[in-house]
Parts: structure tokens; sequence; C-alpha cells
């Protein structure tokens, strides 16, 4: 899965704050979701005091790669879920 559209364009804080919450409603439950919109809040509080031109970009491009990976995590943990649950229908 790669990033949602618009990832190449994030190049200031509060952009990549949109973007992440627009990953966030991309999870497939409420629950999840909510999980991860309070990880990102937290993650701008640690960091709002970050000044560091170069440090801002190196924690944008690595929030970007977090959330793709944590999208295709969840992707093939739902689609092992599928899988399992079809076999185990096949089977009764």
């Amino acid at each position: 899965m790669a990033p949602l559209p618009g990832a190449e364009l994030v190049q200031r804080p509060l952009q990549l704050y949109r973007y992440l919450l627009r990953c966030c409603r991309q999870l497939p439950t409420k629950g999840i979701q909510e999980h991860y919109k309070h990880a990102v809040r937290q993650s701008f509080q640690v960091h709002s005091d970050e000044d560091n031109p170069e440090r801002i970009q190196q924690i944008i491009k690595r929030a970007i790669e977090d959330a793709d990976w944590i999208q295709q995590i969840i992707k093939r943990a739902i689609e092992d879920a599928d899988w399992i649950l079809n076999k185990y229908k096949k089977q009764n």
C-alpha cells in the first residue's frame, strides 16, 4: 500500500498533522482510528518546540514512512483474518 496521495507535498508540520489525520481515517475501526489520532496528537506536542529545519524534515519523512507501515501491517492483518475465517467456514 502506497502512502496516501499528497504525501510528497508535505513540507510543514501542520501539513503533516493533517496528512496523518487523513491516514487515521483510512484505518478499519473507530478504536484503531482513535488510538492513532491520539498518538499523532501526542507526537505533535512532544515535537512542538522543534525549530531545526533539518530535524523537522527528518521527523516528517519518518512519520510518513511510519504511517505507511502501519497501514500495510493492518491491511495484512485483515487479509490474514479473512483467510483464516474463510478456511474455517470451509471446514464447517
